[in-house]
């Protein structure tokens, strides 16, 4: 079997959705449609499974309906929150922690998503108490509020008198903030969210992107004081692939919200109708929990990370596919690919308590990231984030291999956008290798008929 390096390189050579090309030939009666819909990602590859994570998994995953890929996932997750901001890595002038923001892509409540998250939770709720009761949060509505979770103390100044006179006026503590600046947010329903901040005026999308880049978060309005200084915050959300095609709108794409987030798909396991066979075994749990909390406290003492030189020739190999984009919504959701691995790699180490990201955590990474890019792929690998552009794909597809000619692509749309918009709709989906034209004769002049490909 190939290694993740290899996996990754062969995967992102073939990587076009769709693979297929025009045909170039054949009247629009005969004409064929290549479109093959987007697959399921494959099986999270052997290697995710790599060291303590791989223990936790295999000791849960018999156990639960759960997805064995949500539960290692969002484990990740839940302890590249714990360990705070201390261990991280370098690229250029760029400081990257070692958070992940995650977004589970399965059906509603048949996905078993919020089962996967309580067993993860509580695995980690006896590696750091206080965290798993207090650095918990939800409900995203506002930047301002996630500030506020995780602010710095707020002063203002007094005025101080003497015989009735302001003398001076001297700063006091209005507000002592908030010591712990780590923070996990729970989002069980990512679609509410993706809502409330496509409303104008409203600051969410940017200051969750702070809070992945950087940790330093302040909005610019006059009037508010608040801001966070070294802010560690992870997110851990749920939604449909259906809402995401729905919310998910191209402003979050063009701006870099979304490939902050890794997209992996999970399903129900397995059926268990009893509780009796949802059981673990109580000592191993704990042992498990035991080497958490090792692990932990291992990182409290981790500042930067590097590669040692058997994970930097991996890294070398698969660098230039990392890097490179990729077209419409799903370059728009992984153009962070290189920074994604580097991050679940410092994971992996720091889980084998090891300051150094050896092969082994960079391959770990690597399966763990080419399954989030296949997910991506399925969710949105067909869609180009031009909404006029993909319901005219989605409306050809339909009546392949009929075919649509201007007439039936403004029916589409009730007649309610002008020619222009269309005709640059139909630009980007040729020029993206998505759709053809043909000319066919009619009793006036020349109709264009247009087919997906």
């Amino acid at each position: 079997m190939n290694t993740p390096v290899e996996r990754v390189i062969e995967y992102r050579d073939g990587l076009e959705i769709p693979k297929s090309k025009p045909d170039g030939g054949g009247k629009s009666p005969e004409a064929k449609s290549n479109y093959t819909p987007p697959e399921w990602p494959k099986a999270l590859a052997a290697e995710a499974r790599h060291g303590l994570l791989g223990e936790i998994v295999g000791l849960l995953e018999p156990a639960s309906e759960a997805d064995p890929v949500a539960i290692l996932i969002q484990c990740l997750a839940m302890f590249g929150n714990v360990i705070g901001r201390g261990p991280h890595f370098t690229v250029e002038a760029d400081r990257h922690s070692l958070n992940l923001f995650v977004a589970l892509v399965g059906e509603t409540s048949k996905g078993r998503k919020g089962v996967s998250f309580g067993r993860a939770r509580n695995l980690f709720e006896a590696a750091d108490a206080d965290w798993a009761e207090k650095r918990f949060a939800g409900g995203l509505s506002t930047g301002e509020g996630l500030i506020y979770a995780v602010r710095d103390p707020i002063s203002k100044r007094e005025p101080t008198r003497e015989h009735g006179r302001i003398v001076r006026y001297e700063p006091v503590e209005a507000d002592p903030g908030e010591a712990d600046k780590r923070l996990l947010v729970h989002e069980p329903e990512l679609a509410l969210v993706l809502r409330v901040m496509a409303r104008e005026g409203n600051s969410l999308s940017a200051i969750i992107r702070q809070a992945w880049d950087s940790g330093n978060l302040r909005t610019l309005t006059r009037n508010n004081p608040l801001k966070a200084t070294g802010a560690h915050i992870s997110i851990v959300a749920h939604v449909t692939r259906g809402e995401l095609r729905r919310y998910l709108d191209t402003t979050e794409m063009g701006n870099g919200f979304a490939n902050r987030f890794l997209w992996p798909c999970v399903a129900r396991s397995k059926c268990l109708p009893d509780n009796e066979d949802r059981q673990v075994d109580a000592g191993k749990l704990a042992m498990l929990q035991k080497r958490i909390r090792e692990a932990v406290e291992y990182a409290a003492t981790v500042g930067e990370m590097r590669k040692d030189a058997e994970a930097r020739a991996d890294w070398h190999a698969v660098y230039p596919m990392l890097s490179e984009g990729k077209p419409g919504m799903l370059g728009a959701v992984t153009n962070r690919a290189e920074a994604q691995t580097m991050r679940l790699a410092g994971n992996y180490a720091l889980l084998d308590k090891s300051a150094v990201i050896r092969r082994e955590h960079l391959r770990a990474a690597l399966a763990v990231w080419t399954y989030c890019e296949q997910s991506a792929a399925y969710v949105f690998g067909t869609a180009l984030g031009d909404p006029v552009a993909d319901t005219i794909m989605q409306a050809m597809r339909e009546v392949a291999p009929a075919g649509l000619t201007q007439t039936d692509i403004s029916n589409v749309f009730g007649r309610n956008r002008d020619s222009g918009q269309i005709h640059l709709a139909l630009t980007v989906l040729r020029e993206a290798g998505r759709a053809r034209s043909e000319f066919e004769e009619t009793e006036g002049r020349k109709a264009e008929r247009w087919f997906a490909i």
